[in-house]
C-alpha cells in the first residue's frame, strides 16, 4: 500500500467504445476535468467513437492518474499498458466489478477526494509471461497479465497432458481440459469459477488450478510468486491454446513451454472508497444472502471471467 502524494495535473481518460454510456460519460468527464484546470487525453477509440478530433492520450504516456470507464475487462486491457508510476482509478459500468469498485454514482464525489489528495494507492502484483516453442530455436513470445494465464483445450479437442514444475523441480505429470495460473488479484476470475481458493489480491503468490483433472486427487495448488512456474504441453495433434487475461492468446504445440513468474512492474489502483476487500466480496458475491446495500437478494450467477 502506498500513501505517496503528488499534486495531479494530468489524466488520462480510457473508456469502454462498445458502450455507448461509457464514451458519453467519458467526453462528460473530460469537460468536467478541464474546467477544474487539468490537461485531459481521451484515448484514441474514445475519440472516434464520438467523432472528436482532440490529440488523443495513449496508456504508457506519463501522466499522473489515469481513469478507466467501463468493467473489470476494460481495466485489465488498460493496466497491461499504463505505465507504472500513473495510478488507475476504475469505475464500474459494468455489472460485477472487483477492480472497478466505484460506481457511477460516486465517479465525481470520488474524482473531489482524488484531486484533493485523499485518497490511498494499492499495488498489485503482474506476471511475466514467455512461451518458448518446442524445437523452434527462434525468440520467445512474451506477455505480462494481471488475472491469469489458461491453457485449455478448444471445445472439440479431448483431454491434454501438461507437466507442471517450478523452479525446475517436477510438481506433477497430469490430464486435465487445461491448467489456470492466477494472480491473488485474478483469484475472483476464472479460477474462481473452477473451483480454486479466493485470495487477498496483496498476498506474494500464484494459484496453480486445473481445469477439470481427470484426476480427483490433484488440487488447486497456492505457491510463492518468486518461484519460476514452467509448464510443458505433453500432448500431440490437438488443438490447445494459451489465454492471457482472456482478451490475448496464442495456439501451443507439443513441446510448447510457458514460463511463468512476478513482474518487476506493478499496477497502482486508486482506493477512494473505504470499502476493503472482505467487505467488497461480502457485497458483491452476497455471502449471507445480502446484496451491496446491506438488503437481502438472490443469490448471484455462478462468477464468470468479465466479458468486457
Amino acid at each position: 500500500m502506498s500513501s505517496r502524494r503528488r499534486k495531479i495535473r494530468k489524466v488520462g481518460v480510457v473508456a469502454k467504445v462498445a458502450s455507448r454510456d461509457a464514451v458519453f460519460v467519458a467526453h462528460e468527464l473530460a469537460e468536467w476535468l478541464r474546467r477544474r484546470g487539468l490537461e485531459v487525453g481521451l484515448d484514441q477509440a474514445t475519440l472516434r467513437a464520438r467523432g472528436a478530433v482532440d490529440k488523443a492520450f495513449t496508456p504508457g504516456e506519463p501522466c499522473d492518474l489515469v481513469v478507466v470507464l467501463g468493467g473489470d475487462g476494460t481495466l485489465l486491457s488498460v493496466a497491461r499498458m499504463v505505465g507504472p508510476a500513473a495510478p488507475i482509478l476504475g469505475i464500474n459500468l459494468g455489472t460485477l466489478g472487483f477492480l472497478t469498485e466505484v460506481s457511477r454514482g460516486e465517479l465525481y464525489p470520488s474524482l473531489v477526494q482524488v484531486l484533493s489528495g485523499r485518497f490511498r494507492v494499492e499495488e498489485r502484483s503482474l506476471f511475466d509471461v514467455e512461451v518458448q516453442r518446442n524445437g523452434s530455436g527462434g525468440a520467445a513470445q512474451h506477455y505480462r497479465v494481471l488475472n491469469d494465464a489458461v491453457i485449455t483445450k478448444s471445445a472439440l479437442a479431448r483431454i491434454i497432458e501438461l507437466t507442471l514444475r517450478i523452479d525446475g523441480h517436477l510438481i506433477a505429470r497430469f490430464r486435465a481440459d487445461g491448467l489456470i495460473i492466477s494472480t491473488p488479484t485474478g483469484s475472483t476470475a476464472y479460477n474462481l469459477s473452477a473451483g480454486g481458493p479466493i485470495l487477498s489480491p496483496l498476498l506474494p503468490v500464484a494459484v496453480l488450478t486445473p481445469i477439470c483433472p481427470h484426476a480427483l486427487s490433484l488440487r488447486p495448488i497456492v505457491v510463492p510468486d518468486t518461484g519460476r512456474i514452467e509448464v510443458t504441453l505433453e500432448t500431440q495433434r490437438e488443438e490447445v491454446y494459451l489465454t492471457l487475461d482472456g482478451q490475448e492468446g496464442t495456439s501451443l504445440g507439443f513441446g510448447d513451454v510457458v514460463r511463468l513468474g512476478r513482474s518487476d512492474l506493478r499496477v497502482r489502483l486508486v482506493k477512494v472508497s473505504g470499502r476493503g476487500f472482505f467487505e467488497s466480496l461480502r457485497g458483491k458475491l452476497r455471502w449471507g444472502g445480502l446484496d451491496e446495500s446491506g438488503e437481502a437478494g438472490a443469490l448471484p450467477e455462478n462468477a464468470r471471467r468479465p466479458a468486457e
